[in-house]
């Protein structure tokens, strides 16, 4: 039997909110989705909200009855910052206020490294490094993980925030043999978010057990989490598919890869 009730997934309608859509079953008895995206018809153990993060009084109404919440709604990219400020800073605020007011006291929060893009990869960072973000997509995150971090000292919510390296099927290009986070590694931290004892506030970085690495992810050992899969498996591929690139390319030198070379967003 499921140790919850029903949990919350925002962003069910995402790359990654499809993926626990169809593999976190386990993790509840009714798995409550929303998303501003159509989500398609509720299976049995669903419940389907369709809704905008940016409107406080929804989101109020869609966390009664939750045990836990695992968000990754929001912009999930570079955007303007009017897109960023609805989706990933005001909607993350209402989601909090609401969690609160409506007593979930665990949320699992799908942040990413672009908090601390702008690190040089040779510094292997832990997680209690300050935030360095690279864009204002990762200005988004670093605000989630502070908010985190008052809503547990100040109100007891606790937050486990994974610093979601590069999420995909298999590695894209060399920068990802280092950064990739396979699907099954990532349903695992989310697992270990809700089914840990006690996380407090907690930031780790969600990468698989690659043998490149650009960051100390001690504290993941804190909440169990053993990686199960490799990039490395990937690596003749990715290498015969891709040219060695410039090791002083920015894109090289810092952990966000594209995004610290990428000019502001709202330049023409």
């Amino acid at each position: 039997m499921a140790k919850f009730n029903r949990i919350l997934i925002t962003g069910a309608a995402g790359a990654l909110g499809t993926v626990l859509r169809e593999n976190a079953q386990h993790l509840a008895d009714t798995l409550r989705l929303t998303d501003i995206a159509d989500m398609g018809e509720a299976k049995a153990n669903e419940e389907i909200v369709q809704a905008d993060l940016g409107d406080f009084n929804t989101v109020l109404e869609m966390t009664k009855n939750v045990d836990a919440v695992i968000h990754l709604g929001g912009m999930a990219l570079e955007n303007t910052f009017e897109t960023i400020l609805n989706a990933n800073i005001r909607g993350f605020y209402n989601l909090y206020e609401a969690c609160r007011q409506n007593g979930v006291k665990r949320i699992v929060f799908g942040s990413s490294n672009h908090a601390i893009g702008f690190y040089e990869r040779e510094a292997m960072i832990d997680s209690f490094v300050p935030h360095r973000p690279d864009s204002l997509y990762g200005v988004s995150k670093a605000f989630g993980e502070d908010l985190a971090r008052y809503y547990w000292d100040k109100f007891g919510i606790e937050t486990l925030s994974i610093r979601i390296g590069s999420c995909f099927p298999e590695p894209l290009d060399r920068r990802m043999l280092a950064t990739w986070l396979s699907y099954r590694d990532f349903i695992q931290l989310c697992d270990r978010g809700l089914n840990t004892t006690r996380v407090g506030f907690t930031v780790v970085y969600g990468v698989s057990a690659n043998r490149e690495n650009f960051w100390n992810n001690q504290q993941a050992a804190f909440i169990g989490y053993q990686p199960q899969d490799s990039a490395e498996i990937y690596r003749e591929k990715v290498e015969a598919n891709s040219s060695q690139p410039n090791p002083n390319d920015t894109a090289v030198v810092y952990c966000g890869g594209s995004f610290p070379a990428a000019g502001h967003f709202e330049d023409k």
